[in-house]
């Protein structure tokens, strides 16, 4: 369907975290009102950060799929990933984190481990839980601001390395990280991209990569607060689950971990601070199901509260940005 070509009608907007927009016509579908929607995604996500699309008839994830798609920038794949996902119907579309009901994700920006990321992401409700599951978001801008200024001048100036090992019933295997079963595939992969790739004698793998602890917006040229430390650190496990996995692969096996990026550890009063500023900034809304939700990956993170019932969020992501590219601090 060719979304450009349906006539539009007035929208209804709600100011707020995340904008919310609402067909002002009873029934009316993300693609009659596409050219509507676009217009105001054009002049509010960099704005906003995040756009709530709600009360509009969306045919399911294939229409989720067309309407993300057709905004002009072709739907990625899910790849160097680090939680569990499947791709469902609809190419460019995947489930959210496969994790188990009971357990929360921190927020987090998507791909925010590596060089690479998305710029856009969408998220759509095909099922709301009976209880719980939503999907919290937070400004990045805002925690960047809210960072102490010592601790935020050395995630800019030292960066962050994490470690990854994969396999061993402990994480995903790098076959489903890489997709593929070939290691010079996997080689080729961690070349081009600065990643430090290592093979055991099991032929199990581990990777370093150096990337950023911050990063600059490349069109509204923000400063974001922009990785995934609080997330990938030792410490996010509790205390038990700590204690095992050192006792049972050491530090250097742990399936993953982060450090300044010269090697040295980081602060466990610096993960303190920081989970306690993201929590500060977490603005939590309401799953409906039918609900899309729009995001600018650098200026918004996102999470994911635990639920009961059955629900369905899916995902897709578009606009790959190297970070490589973008402006660093002098």
């Amino acid at each position: 369907m060719n979304m450009s070509m349906l006539t539009p009608h007035p929208l209804e907007l709600e100011t707020g975290f995340p904008l919310r927009i609402y067909p002002s016509q009873a029934g009316a579908s993300l693609a009659a009102e596409f050219q509507a929607l676009r217009s105001v995604v054009e002049q509010s996500l960099e704005r906003d950060g995040a756009i709530l699309f709600s009360g509009f008839a969306s045919d399911g994830i294939e229409g989720f799929q067309r309407f993300a798609a057709a905004f002009g920038h072709p739907l990625l794949n899910y790849e160097f990933g680090s939680t569990p996902r499947s791709q469902v119907d609809g190419k460019g579309v995947y489930t959210s984190t496969e994790y188990p009901a009971h357990r929360s994700i921190p927020l987090h920006n998507e791909q925010a481990y590596t060089n690479e990321w998305p710029m856009r992401i969408w998220f759509y409700c095909a099922k709301a839980a009976a209880s719980g599951g939503e999907t919290p978001i937070a400004d990045s801008r805002e925690v960047f601001r809210r960072i102490n200024p010592a601790l935020r001048k050395r995630f800019e100036e030292k960066r962050l390395m994490y470690v990854r090992n994969y396999g061993n019933g402990l994480d995903l295997t790098w076959q489903q990280v890489f997709n593929t079963d070939r290691h010079s595939d996997v080689e080729d992969y961690c070349r081009k991209r600065g990643i430090q790739c290592d093979w055991n004698e099991d032929g199990d793998l581990r990777t370093r990569q150096q990337v950023q602890g911050v990063a600059q917006h490349p069109r509204t040229r923000d400063w974001v607060w922009f990785n995934q430390a609080h997330l990938f650190h030792l410490s996010n496990l509790d205390p038990d689950m700590q204690e095992i996995l050192l006792d049972t692969v050491g530090e250097e096996g742990l399936p993953r971990n982060v450090y300044y990026g010269d090697g040295s550890p980081l602060e466990e009063d610096a993960l303190a601070e920081i989970r306690a500023v993201l929590a500060d900034c977490e603005v939590v809304f309401p799953w409906k199901t039918g609900d899309v939700l729009m995001l600018d990956n650098m200026l918004v993170a996102h999470s994911r509260k635990p639920f009961s019932g059955e629900r369905k969020v899916v995902v897709a992501m578009a606009e790959g940005v190297n970070g490589n590219t973008l402006f660093t601090p002098k």
